[in-house]
């Protein structure tokens, strides 16, 4: 109710016994003194009450007689009495005076009212207490105050706010738990109502109010929370004004002595956003001039606030006010490192709470996927991940593609982060399909890409591959035929690629267990030193399988400590490899190793979870007996299609085939598992099966697991040899090859066998039907190599008669003139793959012999070189397509790689046939290039091939497509590597250095290039500038470090070279004059890059008498070969504009390398990676054009950082991490440039020749006219225009001549052909024609 202003009263009866009035006391109320006791003031105040509580406001003559009453209780003597029961009656009739006079008041004093309204404030700290005999009293009292709003009346004092701080602290401060809502609701009446009617909220009493907010207030009583969060929701539109208010001093103009609530400003703001935005209105656009300031601190503050205004759930800030929502996610972006970490910190809930904001927060995002900082980049994946893992709809395919790019990161942490995150999508939307197919289908690449981490070099990242395997794509805790479906469906879904790393993570960790097996046989055997070295030699092998080496290395030793002394231990760890180990036994192995292992004082025990690595990967968690038999059920059931094959959303064929692709791989890695009857039944079946790939896949099955059929399993046998006879005679060539060595390795008989398979296939070859030839061609060619002494003599009369003669020297048909230079396999003639086998043949048949006391070998050189020499065409008369030259080629080149794997044939090849086999790295044709470089590769990197091999990859410099110039490095890298540490690892391969050590691939490199058909000037610049480009390809590789002084060994080995003769023609003066020359081009580039070189070599390097000639006595040849204009000219030359050549497929353990910044200085068109260890200053750079070189910026997550200085100035573009695979480097997962792409052609598409006048210009310089090719004659025009024209060819790959000034590869160089002259006209065939090459994608 209202109370009008104050009327004045006569001033009488403000003290105690007033003479001016009689006070009159209710009938039955003695007089109330000082001079009786408490208990009696007590009794005679209850009365009092009882009146006054009992009158109402129209009873005058009451009111009028009870005045001078009504003054008397306002008297010191009550209001300061020390008695809280007289205390509480007297405030209680004090409210019921107000509420009986009201409107006017009986107290005309304003410091009377002041002092009545703190003492009635003070009773009211007794609601406290709700179980006091007293609480009724006191709840009468607010009930009076708040019904009468008799504060109202301090409105007209001076100093009313004091009264109401009073009282809303009192209030606040008694509230609790035990209160109920009436309570609570007179204290809001009380409340609101001095906040609506006053003129306005003081600081102070805001204060009061906003106190309760605070965090440690809030924790501490919860009613005062909830009570002023009400109290603000009613009184919003008045107290907004007072909150802006205070925040404006505050925020903006710094004030912070307003408020001992300054330091909890954006506490408070997120309070009040939660109990009403409305509050708020003029204070958001603060926040947003806080968002910018300078202080980082303060907009990390700021930044925390806002993350929780604009996620939590039901808020619409983001949509309601846009330019803070913006200005807030400008913050992704600050400088300062905190800021945006609780930037993406906020996204995740931002993401659960407000799905429709996640567009705005990707591309910020993304952004900070690349962040310099690792806690960054880790948080945004956390992110990610948490609101996928809580509903997959609420991230979008671009959002989970950051964190695929992040399971590349540089560093372990982030990707460990990305990979068990992706992990758990998997598990919960694939494999338990909690959310649909649609859902499961939206992250069904997971499993392709975590499997295809297992190429990275990291053991981390292959350990935490096979960890991830067994824990969410296959669980290794299912029942065995649901584990088994699991992977037979999960194997039949996955790329090539992905495939191919699950069957490597097989083949790992079957040959560590093939290495802790052979440690236990060790220490089955006598004490000996012979025995200690080997068993060291193990130990350091099997440290290498497990996480961080160097640890691991003590930790091992350990282990096989305790295996020494422990014989139990041995023994369970025997039982967990052996062949015939169930998943569950090795379960129970696994735990019991680790339970005697285990210290109990010792929580974490770093050797204990070392072991636990190693018996994770050797325990066959998922490969037993019973499991195998559960596959080859499901693949019944596949071929039966009584199968769940469409559900699980792959095809019943595919099913199969994949079934059987799996079943073969786990035949290499668990074959005693297949031995029984069933399996081999269903084998058999699919044996018959018309689909060749599955028969296939069964033979070979058979071939690696039966080795017990013929003892124990008669009657599979029986069925078996009829069945691969059949295949070995009319099946396709490679289930010829599959029967033949099934049958070598199965059966005891297998002579007999053989030779029922080789008689009537060698009498019934005939060269008029070449469809019919390519599998016997196959057939016999295994045969000859697997029993050589049965047939080597019969199969001579076959090669010399029908191989040579009336095959390979003769075309019966023409092929067809469409100038491709390569065809898919489906369309190569027949002649042409029965000639391609028949080469295949007659290796075989030689690596059967293994001798050359016939000289066949020296005949079949001769064929072969003579096949390079004739690019294909032996007989010359050009019956033959340009296809199948190329396939002739390759086949050529091969087999005199494969012969060099024997050593007796390796010593027979002739240094010009090895240069013929060298030049097919550089044929015209993209996919000659590309698959003879594979297998080079393969063989040398398992150390098959000699070293003077490894200096074919030099000439890869030359090569026009840089992804395959990419490739090359990659091999380089890998072979050098393997090298060094097989040297370390094998202390007798010191006795081998000079087929072992990769430096000595030097001298053969010199000699290589300096019988290079495209050398034939050694004065010319353009020439000598690739000379360099080559060498400098293989020795940035070899002086990545300079291991015991190796750079001054390889400048000893140039320097001798020029002691010496070429062993080729030593006594030709132009030719010596070639070597000497690219011996000082090699000696100028190791003196420009290395300042180590000129010190003492270790020792003295011996040169092979293969190519050189023994130093002479008196010879010395201090000669300069290449004038210093021409020096300056190939160190300083007009740098060709490039991006990265080599960061491609960086192995992820190359982190840490410095930034590598390009200076103006550096050689043109150096093939030197950019971050190269070698040397930084030295950069490998792309051979395009129109790289862009405008990357200023290094992003810290990219896997080796590259600083290029920029010729655009301001453009800052982060470098992103590549997906890398060295092992399986095809031009699709190479192409993986920096700066602008040229257009690229798929790779494996045609060939197609362009017209021989067709030149590519670089942009930075003039043209320069192309070389001749290589023994090649020049394409026609009217060829060119056809193949151009032909519309079947327009998505393939075009052949394209060698770019010319620097365009493709550095100096004008042109892609040669492989082919060489023929040895006996070599001037002939130098003559300048125009070199066409593919350009393959």
């Amino acid at each position: 109710m209202d109370f009008p202003p104050v009327q004045p009263k006569p001033p009488s009866g403000l003290g105690l016994g007033s003479s001016d009035a009689k006070i009159a006391y209710p009938p039955g109320v003695k007089e109330i003194t000082d001079k009786i006791t408490n208990d009696e003031v007590v009794k005679r105040l209850k009365m009092v009450v009882k009146t006054f509580m009992d009158m109402d406001q129209d009873s005058e003559d009451e009111k009028q007689q009870y005045l001078p009453l009504a003054l008397h209780l306002a008297s010191e003597f009550f209001l300061r009495n020390p008695n809280k029961d007289v205390r509480l009656l007297v405030a209680c009739c004090l409210a019921d005076i107000f509420r009986i006079y009201a409107p006017e008041a009986p107290y005309t004093s304003h410091d009377k009212l002041k002092d009545i309204f703190l003492f009635i404030t003070r009773q009211l700290k007794g609601l406290e207490d709700t179980k006091s005999p007293q609480f009724n009293r006191y709840f009468y009292l607010l009930e009076n105050l708040a019904w009468v709003k008799s504060y109202n009346i301090c409105f007209e004092l001076e100093d009313c706010n004091e009264i109401f701080i009073q009282l809303f602290r009192t209030l606040f401060s008694v509230i609790n738990n035990s209160h109920n809502k009436k309570v609570q609701m007179h204290m809001l009446d009380l409340m609101s109502s001095i906040i609506m009617e006053g003129d306005g909220v003081t600081q102070e009493l805001l204060d009061s109010i906003l106190i309760n907010l605070i965090p440690a207030h809030k924790n501490l009583n919860k009613q005062a929370f909830d009570l002023a969060k009400v109290l603000l929701k009613r009184t919003v539109q008045i107290i907004e004004a007072s909150i802006a208010n205070f925040f404006n001093q505050v925020l903006v103009l710094g004030r912070s002595s307003v408020s001992d609530l300054s330091e909890h400003v954006f506490d408070l703001i997120q309070e009040l956003f939660a109990i009403d935005p409305h509050l708020l209105l003029s204070v958001m656009p603060q926040l947003e001039f806080k968002l910018k300031s300078n202080d980082g601190e303060e907009r990390l503050a700021v930044v925390r606030l806002l993350a929780k205004l604009f996620g939590s759930k039901d808020s619409d800030l983001a949509t309601q006010n846009r330019p803070l929502w913006q200005c807030f996610l400008g913050r992704f972006n600050d400088i300062h490192v905190p800021v945006r970490l609780e930037s993406v910190k906020f996204a995740s809930h931002c993401l659960m709470n407000h799905p429709d904001l996640a567009k705005d927060l990707t591309e910020y995002l993304k952004v900070r996927s690349h962040d310099p900082e690792e806690a960054i980049r880790h948080d945004v994946i956390v992110t990610i991940i948490t609101a996928g893992k809580r509903d997959l709809s609420l991230v979008n395919d671009q959002l989970l593609g950051f964190v695929r790019e992040r399971t590349l990161d540089k560093r372990w942490r982030v990707r460990k982060e990305a990979m068990m995150g992706l992990a758990q999508l998997y598990k919960k939307y694939c494999l338990h399909a909690e959310a649909g197919r649609e859902a499961a289908e939206k992250v069904s690449w997971i499993k392709d890409k975590l499997l295809h981490i297992y190429y990275q070099n990291s053991i981390d990242d292959k350990l935490l591959v096979e960890k991830i395997f067994a824990q969410y794509l296959v669980p290794h805790n299912l029942e065995t035929e649901e584990r088994m479906k699991c992977l037979y469906y999960l194997y039949a879904s996955l790329d090539p690629n992905a495939v191919k790393a699950l069957n490597e993570m097989w083949k790992c960790q079957n040959l560590l267990r093939s290495h802790v097996r052979e440690l236990l046989d060790l220490h089955k055997q006598p004490a000996s030193e012979a025995n200690s070295s080997a068993m060291f030699g193990k130990l350091m092998t099997i440290a290498k399988n497990l996480p961080d080496p160097g640890k691991a290395q003590d930790f091992v030793k350990k282990f096989n400590q305790v295996l020494g002394d422990d014989e139990k231990l041995r023994s369970q760890l025997e039982l967990l490899i052996s062949p015939t180990c169930s998943c569950k036994q090795a379960d129970v192995c696994v735990r019991e190793i680790a339970r005697k292992l285990a210290n109990p004082k010792q929580p974490t025990n770093p050797f204990l979870e070392m072991v636990k690595f190693l018996l994770e990967r050797i325990a066959p968690v998922h490969i037993d007996s019973e499991a195998i038999s559960a596959l080859v059920k499901l693949m019944n059931k596949s071929i039966e299609g009584t199968a769940d094959d469409e559900e699980e959303g792959v095809s019943p064929d595919t099913a199969i085939r994949a079934g059987l692709e799996l079943l073969k791989v786990l035949s290499f890695t668990h074959p005693t598992s297949f031995h029984s009857a069933e399996t081999y039944e269903s084998l058999l079946q699919c044996l018959r099966m018309e689909d060749d790939k599955v028969a296939e896949a069964a033979i070979q099955i058979f071939r690696n697991t039966g080795h017990k059929i013929e003892t124990d399993l008669p009657q599979i046998r029986s069925t078996l040899i009829p069945i691969l006879h059949q295949k070995a005679k009319r099946g396709t060539p490679h289930q010829a090859k599959q029967a033949v060595h099934c049958i070598h390795a199965i059966f005891t008989n297998k002579e007999v066998q053989l030779a029922q398979i080789f008689e009537p296939l060698s009498r019934s070859l005939n060269a008029d039907v070449p469809e019919q030839l390519i599998t016997p061609l196959v057939s016999l060619g295994h045969i000859s190599m697997l029993a050589p002494d049965q047939f080597a003599s019969p199969m001579k009369s076959v090669v010399a008669n029908f191989i040579v003669k009336d095959l390979l020297m003769n075309d019966r048909s023409t092929g067809e003139k469409n100038g491709k230079l390569w065809s898919p396999d489906e369309e190569v003639s027949p002649e042409v793959l029965a000639k391609v086998q028949a080469i295949k043949l007659l290796v075989r048949w030689l690596l059967g012999m293994k001798n050359n006391q016939s000289k066949s070998a020296n005949s079949t050189l001769r064929l072969l070189s003579a096949m390079l020499v004739s690019e294909g065409d032996l007989t010359e008369q050009k019956r033959i397509s340009k296809s199948d030259m190329s396939r002739l080629r390759l086949a050529a080149g091969s087999a005199i790689m494969k012969l060099a794997q024997e050593p007796c044939y390796h010593e027979i090849i002739t240094p010009e046939q090895f240069q013929l086999c060298a030049l097919v790295i550089n044929d015209e044709c993209y996919q000659v290039r590309q698959i003879f470089a594979q297998k080079l590769h393969k063989a040398l990197v398992k150390l098959l091939l000699p070293l003077e091999y490894m200096a074919i990859f030099a000439l890869c410099a030359k090569d026009p497509v840089k992804e395959r110039r990419a490739h090359a490095r990659q091999c380089l890298l890998k072979n050098i590597s393997i090298r060094r540490e097989y040297i370390k690892q094998n202390p007798m391969a010191t006795e081998k250095l000079l087929s072992l050590l990769p430096e000595y691939v030097v001298p053969y490199m010199i000699h290589l290039l300096a019988h290079d058909p495209d050398f034939t000037k050694p004065q010319d610049v353009d020439q000598l500038r690739d000379i360099k480009e080559c060498l400098w390809f293989m020795l940035e590789v070899l002086m990545t470090k300079n291991e015991n002084n190796s750079h001054a060994f390889m400048k000893k080995m140039a320097e001798n070279i020029k002691l010496t003769r070429d062993a080729q023609s030593p006594d030709e003066p132009k030719t010596n004059e070639k070597l000497y020359t690219v011996c000082d081009v090699a000696l100028c580039v190791i003196n420009s890059k290395s300042a180590l070189c000129n010190a003492d070599s270790p020792k003295d390097p011996v040169l092979p008498t293969k190519f050189f000639t023994q130093p002479e006595k008196d010879f010395c040849n201090d000669r300069s070969y290449i004038s210093e204009e021409t020096r300056v000219l190939l160190l300083t030359g007009k740098p060709k504009p490039a991006g990265v050549l080599g960061a491609v497929n960086k192995p992820l353990s190359a982190t840490g390398r410095k930034p590598y910044v390009r200076s103006t200085g550096t050689e043109p068109g150096s093939n030197a990676n950019a971050n190269s260890e070698l040397n930084p200053s030295t950069g490998n750079r792309s051979r395009e054009p129109n790289s862009e070189t405008s990357e200023t910026g290094v992003s810290e997550n990219e896997e080796n950082p590259v600083r290029i200085i920029s010729v655009i100035p301001g453009k800052v573009e982060p470098v992103k991490n590549k997906e890398i695979n060295s092992d399986q480097a095809t031009p699709g997962n190479l192409s993986a440039d920096r700066g602008k792409k040229r257009p690229a052609t798929a790779s494996g598409a045609e060939n197609i020749q362009q017209k021989a006048e067709e030149k590519k210009t670089d942009e930075t310089g003039p043209p320069v006219p192309p070389k001749a090719r290589r023994g090649r004659r020049p394409k026609s025009e009217s060829q060119g225009s056809a193949t151009k024209n032909d519309e079947a060819n327009k998505a393939a790959g075009r052949g394209r001549k060698r770019a010319a000034g620097g365009q493709e590869s550095p100096g004008g160089l042109e892609a040669g052909s492989a082919k060489a002259p023929k040895l006996q006209d070599l001037a002939k065939k130098a003559a300048p024609a125009e070199r066409q090459i593919d350009l393959q994608r």
